[in-house]
């Protein structure tokens, strides 16, 4: 795909595919991130004292897999070209994630501006959906840069 080829997708929207949040990849993350909150982590409690029924992914670990996701249904960048994660304008965590739920994204590609010859930057409107749930679970304005190298 040329660099004029991946500008043109500007207004489409791209969707993954599924992922499910289990309670051992989400114990996992509690294990890397040092946050093992019992809502997350104990069953049990969350089940006895939240009103989620039970544990909820973490919002940062949601979060965390639009990489993945992406990876899943974006279109591949430019040849030479190198991918960079630039951060987020805006992030909303509008709904838990229950352990057990199967997630996917939606990324609708709205913008890109050349900031220098060779670099691009790429506004993503990304939205996760929980399966089964009408409010999603995050809303984000997300934003890559690629560079085309040599």
């Amino acid at each position: 795909m040329s660099v004029q080829d991946y500008l043109a997708l500007q207004g489409q929207t791209f969707t993954s595919d599924w992922f499910e949040m289990t309670q051992d990849r989400v114990n996992q993350f509690a294990d890397l991130t040092i946050d093992h909150n019992f809502i997350h982590v104990d069953i049990e409690r969350a089940k006895a004292e939240t009103p989620f029924g039970g544990t909820i992914a973490h919002g940062y670990f949601t979060l965390s897999m639009l990489s993945h996701l992406g990876e899943t249904c974006l279109p591949p960048m430019p040849p030479n070209a190198i991918p960079m994660n630039y951060g987020f304008d805006k992030v909303r965590f509008s709904s838990p994630v229950p352990v057990g739920k199967r997630i996917r994204a939606h990324f609708k590609y709205a913008s890109v501006e050349e900031r220098k010859p060779g670099q691009w930057l790429s506004h993503w409107d990304v939205t996760v959906e929980v399966e089964g749930q009408d409010q999603p679970a995050i809303r984000a304005h997300w934003l890559t840069l690629f560079i085309l190298a040599g």
